[in-house]
């Protein structure tokens, strides 16, 4: 039985580099346990203002950054940087940009208020991340996606990047946690992701109208191979959303049994696929 011997991770928080919370603390375990379970792994997140580069001993790839991506018809340089969690053995990629990422906090800014841009920065992030592992030439079998910042990288494997070789075969896990965002995202949001490959009828979950975290994660839901939930409470529009799509699913999962299912969740998804 062929496994799903690659797993990418792209999440918006993970421990150390930011406070703990439910979603941070998997990030950091999570690829760990998998890479420990005989997995590879390659991990992501985004270099947020917060995150101390010295303390954290952040470096920037020069052979992975320069690329600069185009977003509401202007230019962002996307630059690249890595720091090493010795004690998992395990390297964590940084997606950074003066203006989306570098002296910004997380979602929020110093008052508590959501930043206007969360739109073009999911945007960014989630090409970022795909444009890299391009570049590294690693062909993951499965990307697990975690938080709503990551939302766009199912329509993005399934339409813009589906020929390339990196993830012509490659399966998308999508996780719905409880915390999401509350404002709006701009109404030009549909036309402003658009790329090679994907056409406005493949956005029509979006409605043309100001996206919500409801509707940004069924968006992601439509071009996932597999959906998680992983808080015991969320949105349960979502899950039964998935379920309507005939989507396969995990339910939420205690902490100390949650890395196993994942674990047995890859090969499910990966053999529905392959079948």
């Amino acid at each position: 039985m062929t496994k799903a011997n690659k797993v990418l991770f792209i999440t918006q928080e993970m421990t150390p580099y930011v406070a703990d919370s439910e979603m941070s603390i998997i990030g950091r375990t999570l690829p760990q346990t998998i890479q420990e379970k005989g997995r590879e792994i390659r991990t992501f997140m985004p270099k947020w203002g917060t995150i101390n580069e010295r303390r954290n001993q952040l470096h920037e790839v020069i052979r992975l950054s320069g690329m600069n991506l185009i977003i509401d018809d202007t230019d962002h340089p996307l630059i690249i940087k890595v720091a090493s969690i010795q004690s998992a053995r395990m390297q964590v990629y940084f997606i950074d940009n003066d203006d989306y990422f570098q002296n910004r906090l997380e979602m929020t800014d110093e008052n508590g208020k959501e930043y206007e841009d969360n739109d073009a920065r999911t945007i960014f992030y989630a090409r970022g991340v795909l444009e890299t592992v391009k570049k590294l030439r690693w062909c993951p079998d499965i990307i697990h996606c975690h938080g709503w910042m990551t939302s766009l990288v199912p329509l993005y494997i399934k339409k813009a990047y589906n020929e390339e070789p990196s993830f012509r075969n490659t399966k998308v896990v999508f996780s719905v946690y409880e915390n999401g965002f509350q404002s709006k995202f701009d109404e030009n949001f549909s036309t402003k992701l658009l790329l090679k490959g994907i056409t406005p009828e493949d956005v029509t979950t979006l409605n043309g109208k100001g996206v919500d975290y409801e509707t940004l994660s069924k968006l992601a839901v439509d071009y996932s191979d597999g959906v998680i939930q992983n808080s015991a409470h969320i949105d349960n529009e979502i899950m039964k959303y998935a379920n309507e799509k005939q989507k396969l699913t995990l339910g939420y999962q205690q902490p100390d049994n949650y890395a196993d299912a994942c674990n047995s969740f890859y090969d499910q998804v990966w053999e529905a696929g392959t079948n």
